[in-house]
């Protein structure tokens, strides 16, 4: 199992590469603020983990672990913000920041009774079930993103009553 600030890493590198179809040392230490030595001290983490494959100067992949691990990180962090942001209320700059260390620190557990509550409160009970963040089918089912659906839809519908 990998430290939170090593998925923090991974779930960067897949973003880049999903932007730019590579990943190079420089592109994460400037997404995460972070120096080329410590974004080299955690590829050769993630490396020793089999989350990516990598030779010094060479090129950065994500091996398919590493991309469900990337994923799943993904997911938690769009509960948590959705938790804030529209159960909550939070403003979206403070929403964005907060739920990114709030993911951190949560359990799988923790983040599925978020995600189950948050179903609950935005109206979308239809899309209630046996939620798992750690199962690959729970993250890309046709619930999951009907739900993503929904939410774009009431914010839509929120911003047009002037609510």
């Amino acid at each position: 199992m990998i430290s939170k600030s090593s998925e923090e890493y991974l779930k960067n590198m897949y973003v880049i590469y999903n932007q730019k179809g590579n990943i190079r040392v420089t592109d994460v230490a400037n997404k995460m603020g972070h120096t080329k030595a410590s974004v080299n001290k955690a590829i050769h983490l993630l490396k020793d983990e089999g989350m990516i494959k990598y030779e010094p100067y060479g090129k950065v992949e994500i091996t398919s672990k590493g991309k469900e691990l990337a994923r799943k990180t993904l997911e938690a962090y769009d509960i948590v913000y959705l938790f804030l942001k529209d159960v909550l209320n939070v403003e979206e700059e403070i929403a964005t920041l907060e739920a990114e260390k709030m993911k951190a620190a949560l359990s799988d557990s923790t983040i599925n009774s978020i995600a189950k509550y948050a179903h609950k409160m935005l109206g979308l009970e239809d899309l209630n079930c046996c939620y798992d963040i750690s199962s690959n089918k729970c993250r890309t089912c046709t619930k999951t993103k009907l739900r993503k659906e929904k939410v774009v839809n009431l914010k839509k519908g929120i911003k047009e009553n002037g609510k």
